[in-house]
């Protein structure tokens, strides 16, 4: 798997655990992924054909398959910003629920992440998605 789609597979697998996406799952990946190369690049029936390949793909072997071989693909650096970018889809619609979280362990477990690449991650998520009050 090329990494620029392991990247995507990455998130989509994180945001879709159950093999479902939601339109603001939908909207959230878009948003993490359209500034970012080589995603900028494509059209968005490109980006859209993406999306639906790794889903389908999902539903036929599971999340945690996918975020496997998508993660084999990526180097360290990838790794944890596909991890990154997991993180803010998942947080952006709210505080992570404990099965977010859960989500969120087995991707960094999966990713092959510690706790020391992780923890700052989710921490600067909580500032990011703080409210204004």
């Amino acid at each position: 798997m090329p990494a620029a789609d392991a990247f995507v597979a990455v998130a989509l697998a994180a945001v879709s655990w159950d093999g479902t996406l939601t339109a603001a799952g939908t909207r959230a990946l878009r948003h993490a992924i359209d500034y970012r190369s080589p995603y900028r690049e494509l059209g968005d029936t490109q980006v859209a054909l993406l999306i639906n390949s790794l889903l389908e793909r999902l539903r036929q072997e599971g999340a945690q398959h996918l975020m496997l071989e998508a993660g084999q693909c990526l180097s360290p650096d990838l790794r944890r910003s596909a991890y990154a970018v997991a993180a803010e889809i998942m947080r952006s619609d709210g505080e992570l629920q404990p099965d977010e979280r859960n989500i969120l362990s087995t991707l960094a477990a999966t990713l092959e992440l510690d706790a020391a690449a992780t923890v700052p991650v989710l921490e600067v998520m909580e500032v990011l998605h703080a409210p204004v009050q």
